[in-house]
């Protein structure tokens, strides 16, 4: 496979938010190329189901009460003025997606629903886009590490091309997007085997901080004998336990808390009993993805009960993310832009989870503005940057200090998971449990770095398991900071909201991990709505 050696922006990601980046970076007259883990337009979260849009008219004050409601809802840690950006841009880009082709359905009065979004025939339609916008799509084609210049610019990547041997590319660019998607442990979540957290990881190393890492314990129901997490159908399910108790519990924050507690002490059923016969063919046409392994299992979930398990989700659907600065998505870091699910979604949904709707928002807006705002960034820097000396950052899971002592990565991936993906872990947080698990994770990150080997597993697997242990590390320092309950994160310890703690959690190092409260007026209140 053949790929450019050097382009003026590089979009690492290929789902909606490194999509949207790319036209835009292309719509200012630049040489993009993007490089996608997978297959652009049908890996990650997107494609694999679709979601609901955060999509608002302008007319009336119908934008002021939804962005007063997830004010409320995220534990006061959005900002207004990013909220505002974001639905109008939304709106705007939903037009044009109606306008390149995409098969709105139609309501009974003959009007378009763009509500929402089926993500194989959105991605199918951004992936055509791209392509005839002249970006250069590299697809099977992970990035593994940043490269930066001698200021410590970030002026391109390397990665592997997976299906050519894992031959090496590297690609030098006048500025970098990271559209990388968050990290969901390799839980088994539908779609999201990709979302590792590369892309912070690979931020980390030169430097970036992150925001908003305790709001990671977003947790999903799936059939127990499945990966489908898609959510909105269980407003229609009742639960019950293995003997027919019936668990009170309803669709509101603490009937989730209390659902998910009751999985703490035995097998949760549930059931889709309470959807009315005559919308039943409705909710089958509108997500058959959803309803597909129920029939392959020949079970009618309307009319039986199946057994059900939590799935960790932790940064796709959480919050967490590389901290940025500007209304064009900059990291902490010079040269560096991040979009989507590798931003932390605080400013538009605070503490709480974005779901599809706000987080598919989001990935549309911040992948714009970041694409948009490399391109500047490139076409105004110092020519320099095409000839400098170009070092790769890149660290834990590519060059191990003590090869003597080699690590598989499946022992860390399995490492990790053991303190994150259960509930009694990561959920119902503790600072003793907290401690407990960072005294293995910590160590373990020095020997990861002293061992993690290419060669005993492909460089991407290595990588891989470095981002997860990282990420863990990560969440779990900023829960420790957050010595409250708010939104998704809960201690037991500290049960209440502590009006004193309505500010973010800045996080970021390796070898030593730091968290430090930042004031929630600055800098997000500087930018302005447009």
């Amino acid at each position: 496979m053949q790929s450019p050696e050097q382009v003026d922006v590089l979009i690492l990601g290929g789902g909606p938010a490194g999509t949207w980046a790319a036209l835009a970076a292309a719509a200012a007259g630049q040489r993009v190329a993007l490089a996608d883990k997978g297959y652009c337009g049908t890996s990650g979260a997107t494609a694999s189901g679709g979601n609901n849009l955060w999509y608002v008219p302008p007319e009336g004050g119908a934008r002021a009460a939804a962005i007063a409601a997830r004010e409320r809802a995220g534990g006061y840690l959005t900002d207004r003025d990013w909220m505002a950006r974001t639905l109008a841009r939304t709106w705007d880009a939903v037009g044009e997606l109606a306008d390149w082709g995409y098969p709105f359905p139609l309501d009974e009065g003959g009007a378009q629903y763009r509500g929402s979004l089926q993500g194989p025939e959105y991605m199918r339609l951004m992936r055509r886009k791209v392509r005839r916008a002249g970006v250069t799509i590299l697809d099977q084609s992970p990035a593994l590490e940043l490269l930066v210049d001698p200021d410590g610019v970030v002026t391109g990547a390397a990665g592997v091309h997976r299906q050519h041997g894992d031959q090496r590319w590297e690609i030098r660019a006048g500025a970098v997007v990271l559209a990388t998607g968050g990290c969901a442990f390799l839980s088994g979540a539908l779609g999201l085997n990709v979302d590792t957290g590369d892309g912070a990881l690979m931020a980390a190393e030169v430097g970036a901080e992150l925001s908003g890492m305790e709001f990671s314990a977003q947790y999903a129901i799936a059939p127990a004998f499945g990966a489908q997490t898609k959510g909105l159908m269980y407003q229609f399910a009742s639960y019950s336990t293995g003997d027919g108790t019936v668990l009170a519990v309803g669709r509101t924050p603490a009937g989730t808390v209390a659902l998910q507690r009751a999985m703490l002490r035995t097998q949760v059923y549930a059931q889709l009993d309470r959807a009315e016969p005559g919308i039943r063919d409705a909710m089958r046409w509108s997500q058959p993805n959803f309803f597909l392994p129920f029939t392959k299992m020949g079970i009618d979930p309307f009319a039986q009960r199946f057994a059900v398990r939590p799935v960790l989700e932790g940064t796709v659907r959480g919050t967490g993310g590389l901290r940025v600065l500007d209304q064009g998505c900059a990291t902490t870091v010079p040269g560096l832009y991040a979009a989507g699910d590798t931003a932390s979604r605080e400013p538009i949904t605070g503490g709480i989870s974005g779901g599809g709707s706000h987080n598919g928002a989001w990935a549309i807006s911040s992948g714009g503005w970041a694409g948009a705002a490399a391109a500047q960034f490139a076409a105004t820097r110092p020519g320099g940057w095409r000839r400098a000396r170009l070092d790769p950052a890149g660290g834990a899971g590519l060059r191990p200090r003590n090869t003597a002592a080699a690590l598989h990565p499946d022992e860390v991936v399995t490492a990790v998971q053991s303190r994150v993906l259960p509930l009694e872990h990561n959920r119902f947080r503790t600072g003793a449990g907290l401690l407990a698990s960072l005294a293995v994770l910590d160590p373990l990150w020095g020997h990861a770095v002293d061992a993690l080997v290419p060669g005993l597993a492909p460089a991407t697997r290595t990588r891989e398991a470095a981002a997860l242990l990282a990420h863990a590390r990560w969440m779990y320092r900023a829960a420790l900071a957050r010595t409250e309950s708010r939104a998704i994160h809960l201690r037991e310890d500290h049960p209440d909201t502590d009006p004193a703690q309505t500010r973010r959690i800045r996080t970021g190092g390796l070898d030593h991990v730091w968290t430090r409260p930042e004031d929630i007026s600055a800098p997000h209140r500087e930018v302005r709505a447009s």
